[in-house]
């Protein structure tokens, strides 16, 4: 089905502008690296001791939420036995406050294939139109700020038909030390990228104290981790926040590259870097219990979701509205589920006519 996508026409940054730190966008693609590196870096070390792995684990910020509080549609779950599925939130804040309070720009879906370890990789744009409880018809990445990750996978499961029960949030100050302690990514710079980088180069060294280098021409090179965050958040070329998350899944999968090649040291030293910025719900029980699996999981695609959607300006403000949800939860059920003949709930059903009815796009 080919994708129909209006792009939000902005205004193009200036390069002497400067912007409030609040506006700079997580990268988003490198959070499930975050993920993922708290099991393989434990899974490797694990053979110098259980005190070992237990300090690691004890850099980890754990949060017991309320599983009881996380909608489910009904039926859903048994629908969806044998696969795991943990969200991801890129939060914009720059702080260490991550429960509430925070959008969350960035939600990937990790979700694992328990029978043949097989990881898929979906992007929720985070202007999606959804309805959140509570708060009616708005865009996904509002519910993180409405109610935190309990809000947040409520929304998930009751638009999109899951069974999210854990999570991991992170803010994207991690982004420039993670790239820079891989020793930064290869990445093909593009023309028309080369027009916006710089910028965004600039006003992430304002921020950060930082005093990392232009890139002077187009063509593959290394990226630093300044350099790499400003490649993720180029959003006004072609495609728009549509592309940009073809780039930051570009970095994401350098910099796994970039890990699987490391030593013991460096990748305790990475995760000494990583694991202190970690907010989840999944226990050091569980964490241990991926580690024998760690080994064999695969990432076998990497995509954005809803598959089909199109940009609508409502009371002055730009949502992207799936054009329908029922469909979109179909074609997401049948893709990563491997569910040929899905029906979604009456829930979704619900909700997508709700979505016509207030956009009048179907």
């Amino acid at each position: 089905m080919a994708e129909k996508r209006v792009v939000e026409k902005r205004a193009i940054p200036k390069k002497k502008k400067k912007k409030k730190v609040s506006k700079l966008r997580v990268l988003g693609r490198l959070l499930l690296l975050i993920a993922l590196i708290v099991v393989i870096v434990l899974g490797i070390v694990a053979g110098v001791g259980a005190w070992y792995v237990g300090d690691k684990l004890g850099k980890v910020n754990y949060v017991d939420i309320n599983e009881e509080n996380i909608i489910v549609n009904e039926k859903v779950e048994e629908k969806l036995e044998g696969y795991r599925t943990i969200a991801i939130f890129g939060v914009d804040s720059r702080s260490s406050k991550l429960e509430t309070g925070t959008r969350s720009d960035c939600i990937i879906l990790a979700t694992i294939n328990e029978k043949t370890k097989e990881v898929t990789l979906t992007s929720v744009y985070r202007d999606t139109y959804l309805e959140i409880s509570g708060h009616g018809l708005d865009k996904i990445t509002h519910a993180y700020s409405y109610g935190g990750a309990e809000l947040a996978l409520s929304t998930l499961n009751t638009n999109l038909d899951l069974n999210i029960k854990e999570f991991v949030t992170v803010n994207f100050n991690a982004v420039v030390d993670i790239v820079d302690a891989v020793g930064g990514v290869n990445i093909q710079i593009t023309n028309s990228e080369l027009q916006y980088i710089n910028g965004y180069i600039d006003e992430i060294n304002r921020v950060t104290k930082h005093k990392s280098k232009f890139i002077t021409k187009a063509g593959k090179q290394n990226l630093d981790g300044v350099q790499a965050l400003a490649y993720g958040r180029i959003r006004y070329t072609a495609g728009g926040d549509y592309k940009r998350t073809e780039r930051m899944r570009d970095i994401m999968m350098a910099v796994v590259e970039k890990v699987k090649k490391m030593s013991i040291t460096q990748l305790n030293k990475l995760a000494d870097k990583v694991l202190p910025i970690v907010y989840t719900n999944i226990s050091s029980s569980e964490i241990l219990s991926l580690i024998p699996q760690a080994a064999s999981f695969k990432i076998t695609d990497s995509t954005g979701w809803p598959y089909k959607t199109e940009g609508k300006t409502i009371n002055g403000v730009w949502y992207g509205p799936p054009i329908t949800l029922e469909s979109n939860v179909t074609e997401l059920h049948q893709k990563v589920y491997g569910q040929a003949d899905y029906e979604p709930s009456d829930k979704v059903k619900q909700i997508s006519e709700k979505i016509v009815k207030k956009t009048g796009l179907k």
